[in-house]
């Protein structure tokens, strides 16, 4: 019986890129950056815009997670129109249209609306990131060079995330909270500029048609599963939520079958036949998932209960930031010798001892127990997500290198999204369950507290002492109660990352 060979990855003899690409790069960086400085600056003003605009918890959640659903919901699509059309055209057009939405979010004067303008973020997002991973694909031709690229590319996520709350924090200390949105303009006016000048148009020789009845089902796949999750974690269980599940599945398998019978696929199916491919988006997921879930609560955390001001919260994080950049850049050299099977598990072991230090660490180690958590599992998500990237684009066909990267961009977005819903709903429900309201507070003021940490925060400034010390110190104290049970399920979701890499990453290593 003859084997079949494994699916075979890009080689090192594709033709190395000149000075012009590595310039390139920088360019492509800064809407990378952006998001990344967004995602952070919007987890550490969540206080504020929350005693500013009064959410309730659901609407908490959306201000978080509406950006992130809609950009993976239509992320496949903009990378396939991307493929098409041209991915370097996509690009300005989505820069132009994120950084007029994002100065309109800075003045929205409800949480209404400002969920709606982070609905426009994410559609505009979407055109961001599949065009600056697949453009890299065409740049960087030769294995090695494009595996330092992504490095490179990748460590913008956490140069941006550590960046963000020292930026963040000092606007949100002298000015208003929406500020932290006008960031995009001052960034993107720079790509805008450089981007024709430097970066290559590129486009796939035989793109997928656009087909409306699969970009809606791909957008019906998505919205209700991830509605869902957060209506779960915030209701508890419904049959409205039961009803989303199986509405999501289903034309999730429609999706499926009509791109399987299409002659042209929107989306090429048979790229989750390879086990590099299917494996790295699986990890990229999970480790998601595992870093914003940890972001959501330490962030509230570090200003809500042990007291620090926005830019000291941002800068206690800082260190793990720096951990994760280094740690994507000094896994090249070594994933050259060693297997993705063997190095992805083994850096997945930090995050998981990450996670492992904020369940059982004492009171009394406070601060530097979170910065030294935040370290040890941003060494291993740094680490991890390079060699996941390198493998999604690397075992697709240069052709479709939009569609590749459209889909590891909705991995990561959905991770974002679940992060946020899943772990931030756990440690809401948490929450809600532990406060016990003080005798004496009244029904209406109770309510705000049981919502969030932050609306317990300013309902206690509602009160004249002792009820404002009792009903404070009970919410910090209900909060922290639940950061143990959410910080072992983040564990578990890393292991499982670590299982899925050492199973599915069976590749040859590249010399």
């Amino acid at each position: 019986m003859t084997q079949t060979a494994p699916i075979a990855v890009t080689t090192t003899d594709g033709p190395r890129a000149g000075a012009r690409g590595w310039w390139a790069l920088i360019v492509l960086m800064l809407p990378v950056l952006l998001v990344s400085v967004d995602n952070t600056v919007l987890s550490f003003a969540l206080p504020e815009i929350s005693l500013a605009l009064a959410p309730t918890g659901a609407e908490q959640l959306w201000i978080i997670d509406a950006y992130p659903l809609v950009l993976a919901g239509l992320l496949v699509t903009m990378g396939t129109l991307g493929d098409r059309f041209g991915r370097r055209r996509m690009l300005l057009i989505g820069a132009t249209g994120f950084a007029a939405v994002s100065a309109l979010a800075a003045f929205a004067p409800t949480a209404g609306l400002l969920i709606a303008a982070r609905v426009l973020l994410g559609f505009f997002g979407a055109m961001l990131m599949p065009s600056t991973l697949s453009l890299l694909r065409s740049i960087f031709q030769n294995r090695d060079q494009r595996r330092m690229a992504i490095a490179v590319w990748a460590s913008a996520f956490s140069a941006g995330a550590a960046l963000g709350p020292i930026v963040g924090g000092f606007l949100l200390e002298h000015f208003s909270w929406g500020s932290v949105f006008l960031l995009a303009v001052p960034v993107l006016i720079p790509l805008l500029i450089a981007a024709p000048l430097l970066v290559p148009e590129s486009r796939d020789p035989a793109p997928g048609r656009i087909d409306p009845i699969s970009i809606l089902l791909s957008m019906g796949a998505m919205v209700p599963i991830v509605y869902a999750i957060k209506s779960v974690a915030v209701d508890g269980a419904t049959l409205i939520a039961a009803a989303c599940v199986a509405l999501s599945v289903v034309l999730g398998f429609l999706f499926v079958r009509r791109q399987l019978r299409a002659t042209t696929p929107m989306l090429d199916m048979a790229l989750f036949r390879r086990g590099t491919f299917s494996g790295a988006i699986l990890v990229n997921l999970l480790s998601v998932v595992a870093l914003v879930g940890f972001l959501y609560f330490v962030s509230q955390h570090l200003q809500l209960v042990i007291g620090l001001t926005p830019m000291m919260a941002g800068l206690a994080l800082v260190p793990g930031m720096l951990a994760m950049i280094v740690a994507g850049l000094v896994i090249v050299p070594i994933s050259r010798s060693v297997r993705p099977s063997v190095v992805v598990p083994a850096a997945l072991v930090f995050s998981v001892v990450g996670y492992l230090l904020v369940a059982f660490a004492s009171d009394e180690h406070g601060i530097l127990a979170l910065v030294i958590a935040f370290v040890v599992l941003g060494i291993g998500i740094g680490a991890a997500e390079t060699i996941s990237n390198e493998l999604i684009l690397s075992s697709a066909p240069p052709a479709k290198a939009g569609a590749a990267s459209a889909v590891s961009e909705t991995a990561y977005e959905l991770g974002a999204v679940l992060g946020t819903a899943v772990l931030g709903g756990i440690i809401t429900a948490l929450y809600r369950g532990a406060l016990v309201i003080p005798p004496g507070v009244p029904a209406e003021i109770a309510s705000g507290a049981r919502e969030t940490l932050a609306g317990a925060y300013g309902a206690a400034h509602e009160l004249a002492e002792p009820l404002r010390t009792q009903l404070w110190d009970a919410a910090a104290s209900a909060f922290e109660s639940g950061i143990t049970l959410t910080s072992l399920i983040g564990a578990g979701l890393v292991m499982a990352a670590g299982v899925i890499a050492a199973v599915t990453l069976r590749t040859p290593r590249s010399h």
